[in-house]
């Protein structure tokens, strides 16, 4: 695995995955490889052997987990970096124990993607048959009673959303080629993953709709909760990227969180000033993203100290998405709330000259 740029949480998290599995002895519903307590406690973390792997309410991730338990599916709806993706992937991993069985939503994906496609070579040699049929992700999780992950469900076509209703509500996938059908083994569920920004692009139908619960992530409540998620995820990013050791500073990353915390909401932080927001997200994982590219410019090109200087570029690029009307937002944002901020000084003119 020391070739892998980045493990799959089921190989990355493999020790702590068999200490819950040894010491686990709680229901576990079928085909499930942990009991719904221990997959939460694999998710929350323990304070001890276990590390957190999403840091939010308890409360959405046990609703979360006792969907999957049951026969609906679960949809994972919030804003971008809202840990989505991570928190699928993590679900499938301690319930399946594998979560490669994953469908990329695009503008382009196909029906195929979520039934089954065909080895044409096979196909015209052979004619229709289970040889020359090509599983999709999701059909193979049906039959090995596994968990399918749906990504970016609202950015595929409304007619490729729909075919997933009679997975959901038969559990059978029928192939009228051959006449015959795939029905779900136990422990077969799907998770999927939207994007609330994308409403009016290709909006679940109300028959697919009803068949998923849906769970809605919130952006962290706190700028405490926001910072320790974002140097835990920075810390882990540096370590599987084998970056030279800097010190990273907590303040640099206090005050990129609270850049994007203000400018996100529209006020600052005492909430006495009210400030534009950009065009651009700016969620957490930005922050995340900004960070590790700060740590490796001081690694590499200055004295291994996160400074000022190494997010500054960063942060104009996350935040001046439009080039005229963020560069506007930014500007006003940089000159009435950062200048005015006596221990920003040094933060203040790194940002000024980057810009």
């Amino acid at each position: 695995m020391t070739t892998v740029l980045r493990a799959h949480a089921e190989d990355q998290y493999a020790e702590e995955l068999a200490i819950l599995a040894k010491n686990d002895d709680r229901v576990r519903p079928p085909g499930w490889k942990l009991s719904p307590w221990a997959v939460t406690t694999y998710i929350l973390g323990d304070g001890d052997q276990i590390t957190p792997k999403y840091i939010g309410p308890r409360r959405i991730v046990e609703v979360a987990v006792a969907t999957l338990a049951t026969d609906r599916a679960l949809l994972l709806l919030g804003v971008p970096g809202t840990a989505k993706t991570w928190l699928s992937e993590h679900l499938a991993a301690a319930i399946s124990g594998d979560s490669t069985l994953l469908v990329q939503g695009t503008a382009g994906t196909a029906e195929e993607a979520i039934r089954y496609g065909w080895n044409y070579a096979r196909l015209l040699s052979e004619g229709p048959s289970r040889q020359a049929l090509t599983p999709s992700p999701v059909m193979r999780a049906m039959a090995e009673g596994r968990i399918a992950r749906v990504e970016e469900l609202t950015r595929m076509p409304s007619d490729v959303q729909d075919a997933l209703i009679t997975v959901l509500s038969e559990k059978t996938l029928p192939i009228p080629e051959l006449n015959e059908e795939v029905q779900a083994s136990r422990g077969f569920n799907i998770i999927a993953t939207a994007n609330d920004r994308d409403r009016g692009v290709n909006d679940l139908s109300s028959a697919l709709r009803r068949r998923f619960n849906t769970v809605v992530l919130p952006v962290p409540a706190t700028a405490e909760e926001e910072v320790d998620i974002v140097s835990r995820r920075v810390d882990q990013l540096g370590r599987s990227l084998e970056l030279p050791q800097t010190t990273t500073g907590l303040e640099e990353i206090r005050r990129v969180v609270t850049v994007f915390r203000e400018l996100r909401t529209g006020v600052t932080e005492d909430g006495r000033t009210k400030v534009k927001s950009p065009s651009g997200t700016l969620s957490t994982a930005e922050a995340i993203s900004v960070l590790t590219s700060g740590i490796a410019l001081a690694a590499h090109f200055g004295d291994g100290v996160l400074r000022p200087s190494d997010v500054a570029a960063g942060i104009v690029g996350a935040v001046v998405q439009d080039p005229v009307s963020d560069r506007v937002v930014w500007r006003e944002y940089l000159e009435t709330v950062v200048r005015e901020r006596q221990d920003w000084r040094d933060f203040y003119r790194a940002c000024r000259d980057a810009g």
